[in-house]
């Protein structure tokens, strides 16, 4: 049974959206009340934090090592037990990818949330890309 499981496991981690899987840990985690959440580490999680800092969605995170395996640890931001993410929603899928131009790009929660897309120049929100004129994947809408 412990075999087949783990077989299941590694079959469907191919097949996951990590993107998606990271985004809802750390609304989950805030909602829960936790002040700290850990996910695998990569690349473009990496610089997605390094988005969600600058605009003020998480106090913090750094990269560590727990058990030989690299993670990034996320420092959320709650007043009164309210975490400061309410919601996410991922506009880009596996199945399905959405890429926007500079001028198709839109506020989100008029102004009060931040498209976060990949554009050629890195990871970055929707209002830095329409500055720029860049256009690009959009990843997810988080408020």
């Amino acid at each position: 049974m412990k075999a087949r499981s783990q077989v299941l496991r590694r079959l469907l981690g191919r097949f996951m959206d990590t993107t998606s899987n990271f985004i809802i840990k750390i609304k989950n985690a805030g909602n829960a009340g936790l002040d700290t959440v850990s996910v695998p580490f990569s690349k473009m999680k990496l610089s997605i934090a390094e988005v969600l800092k600058k605009e003020g969605f998480i106090k913090g995170f750094e990269e560590r090592s727990e058990k030989g395996k690299r993670v990034i640890s996320i420092s959320l931001i709650s007043e009164n037990h309210i975490p400061k993410i309410k919601g996410v929603k991922r506009v880009s899928k596996p199945s399905k990818r959405i890429y926007k131009k500079a001028d198709e790009i839109r506020s989100v929660k008029n102004g009060y949330g931040a498209l976060i897309i990949s554009t050629s120049k890195g990871i970055m929100t929707g209002r830095e890309a329409k500055k720029a004129k860049l256009g690009g994947e959009a990843l997810f809408n988080i408020w």
